[in-house]
């Protein structure tokens, strides 16, 4: 039996154990996604606790995400020096990181649009802003990226079926509603191929109507069939009750 100290290799990445520090909310950047100084102190720590790998907290991929305050961004490329120097610090304690790329809310001419409300074109500009943002990462020295699609965020609604109403390619059965995570993939290593690319995902949704245990299982076999390198389940929403 595998050992949890031992080293392992997985496609992109390669870890001096089996211990992961998942993804937390932290709240700790500025309005514009800048890193504040307490920022490099707590994950100075975390990868000096000895853990193989960090996946650090929500990051949004857009300027105009509102959902909620201090969001860390990897947005634009003015933010990438200060995640150059956050994952220096974390590889000189010999841990690797993996940022976690996210969306709150799709925002547009200052209103939130609800997933059946967006243009394809709107859709597709979701799914550059999540290939910017892992270009930015590779840059900026990250291993590897976790798109986001847990906890009822924006790419949580859009695949579910309790939110998801659409009739177009991105709507109806799941394979046309997980279409924009594989695309999310798809153009992620198609423009950084040397990041480990993993995933979170709801095993349910926990609501009438949602997404259930077996969506979710079709949508991380479409996921695996898209070469995924890895996938960590969740559920609900953040420290939401089910209905």
């Amino acid at each position: 039996m595998k050992q949890i100290f031992e080293e392992v290799q997985l496609n992109n990445l390669k870890l001096k154990n089996r211990l992961v520090r998942s993804a937390t909310w932290e709240g700790i950047a500025k309005s514009n996604g800048s890193i504040e100084d307490n920022a490099y102190n707590i994950y100075d720590e975390l990868s000096k606790g000895g853990v193989g790998l960090i996946i650090n907290g929500f990051t949004s991929v857009s300027d105009n995400d509102r959902y909620f305050g201090g969001m860390m961004r990897l947005s634009n490329d003015e933010l990438i020096p200060q995640y150059k120097k956050l994952t220096d610090i974390i590889h000189n304690n010999d841990c690797r990181v993996i940022c976690q790329i996210a969306l709150g809310g799709y925002y547009k001419n200052g209103e939130q649009f609800e997933v059946d409300e967006m243009t394809t074109e709107d859709v597709k500009e979701v799914i550059s802003w999540f290939v910017n943002a892992a270009k930015r990462a590779q840059i900026a020295g990250f291993d590897g990226v976790q798109i986001h699609a847990a906890h009822f965020f924006f790419l949580s609604r859009f695949i579910s079926p309790l939110i998801n109403h659409r009739t177009d390619n991105y709507g109806g059965t799941i394979q046309n509603r997980a279409r924009i995570l594989v695309e999310i993939m798809q153009g992620i290593r198609k423009i950084a191929p040397n990041l480990h690319i993993t995933i979170k995902i709801n095993c349910s949704d926990f609501y009438s109507g949602g997404l259930d245990e077996n969506e979710s299982l079709e949508i991380c076999k479409i996921l695996s069939k898209n070469n995924i390198d890895s996938i960590e389940i969740s559920g609900n929403g953040t420290s939401v009750a089910g209905i």
